[in-house]
């Protein structure tokens, strides 16, 4: 009996120690967590500012295809600015494909570059002749993109939901999660909460990662 009554005790031991561990350890995460919190795109405060209204442009694509830019739309627009010589841009052209095809509904994505280049054949080797791509120095000028790959999302009114520079998915991503959120930037949701972001915007949601 007193070897059974040791045995249990050192069992509850092991236990509470084993509560104990984990409990600290959920802290650490935590703290981990808070230190490497999602990098969103980076914001510039060069053209339209985030809520402003987008230049009104209608602009004939690389395919002779019509592009409305600005205005109420039927979509949310993400103008992503990219050049044939940009290594980051090919990078990114998989997810830009990826997340035209899964946000169809609701996101259409339209490329945009401009200057000299053998654009056609670029979008050819690329896959992505299903995609709008315009060639228009005005509006380059317009949302004053002085460095790429840069990325503007309009919502279907024609403001300007998010902007910055992106050069990973995850700040990618992070342009929509911001207007999922109501919220300029990432990081200002996550250090102003919920409660500060924007009154109209609707109970923020969790983007699955595009692939």
């Amino acid at each position: 009996m007193d070897a059974m009554t040791v045995s249990v005790a050192l069992l509850w031991a092991a236990v509470l120690a084993l509560g104990l561990m984990l409990w600290a350890l959920s802290r650490q995460v935590g703290v981990l967590f808070e230190r490497v919190a999602p990098m969103g795109a980076l914001v510039t405060d060069a053209g339209p500012a985030v809520g402003a209204a987008s230049p009104q442009l209608a602009i004939t694509g690389l395919q002779s295809e019509a592009v409305a830019i600005g205005g109420v739309q039927a979509q949310s627009t993400l103008l992503f600015f990219l050049a044939p010589t940009c290594p980051v841009c090919k990078k990114l052209i998989p997810i830009l494909k990826a997340l035209a095809r899964d946000e169809a509904r609701s996101l259409r994505v339209v490329l945009a570059s401009d200057g000299e280049g053998e654009h056609l054949k670029f979008v050819r080797e690329q896959g992505m002749t299903h995609l709008p791509y315009v060639l228009s120095t005005e509006l380059g000028m317009g949302f004053r993109v002085s460095r790429l790959p840069y990325a503007v999302l309009l919502d279907r009114q024609g403001l300007v939901s998010a902007k910055g520079l992106v050069n990973s998915r995850e700040q990618l991503d992070s342009l929509l999660n911001a207007q999922d959120m109501g919220t300029p930037t990432i990081q200002q949701y996550l250090g102003a909460g919920p409660a500060h972001s924007h009154p109209h915007a609707s109970e923020p949601a969790a983007r699955p990662a595009t692939h």
